[in-house]
């Protein structure tokens, strides 16, 4: 199978193993691995690459992966839910709490003490707690012709508070 690369606004939140993601994948009509993909289905590249504004979430628990789209949420709808994590994250003074995504998506947060980052340092943001453990809550629109609507849950490892900040000022960038 072709590499294709694929851009987009993308917020993750868990681990390599355990994570839940809001994306909005857009594929580059001009990469070669989309020409070639194109070629292969026998349509143009820039039907294959389609329009880049379908928002998906995606998620990974114990090896088992999935996801499915969010035909017509806008920008703003994933926005509003990373600002208000990002709020909560700031705010936070050690306790648990609770982003609410509405009937799709809710993330319950639990301190978890200090966690490594990626450079191996600690995760500290001042305030609260230097990490969190996250309980996202997923569940898929009802789709007759699967088992989907049925209510998945991911917990991830701990998280660096601090990361987490980075990671949803540069997602909340690539919104803007």
């Amino acid at each position: 199978m072709s590499p294709v690369a694929v851009g987009g606004p993308a917020l993750f939140i868990g681990t390599d193993t355990d994570y839940v993601a809001l994306v909005r994948p857009e594929l580059d009509p001009a990469d070669p691995g989309v020409r070639q993909a194109a070629a292969q289905a026998g349509v143009p590249p820039e039907e294959f690459a389609g329009a880049g504004d379908t928002w998906a979430v995606l998620i990974e628990h114990d090896g088992e992966g999935g996801g499915f789209e969010l035909p017509g949420v806008r920008d703003a709808e994933p926005a509003d839910f990373a600002e208000r994590l990002r709020a909560e994250l700031v705010a936070a003074t050690g306790g648990p709490f609770t982003v609410d995504g509405g009937a799709l998506l809710r993330l319950d947060a639990r301190p978890a003490g200090t966690a490594t980052d990626d450079a191996g340092t600690d995760g500290d943001a001042g305030g609260g707690a230097e990490a969190y453990v996250f309980t996202a809550h997923v569940t898929p629109p009802d789709d007759p012709s699967d088992d989907a609507g049925t209510p998945l849950t991911v917990e991830t490892g701990p998280l660096p508070v601090a990361g987490l900040l980075a990671d949803l000022d540069t997602f909340l960038g690539s919104l803007a």
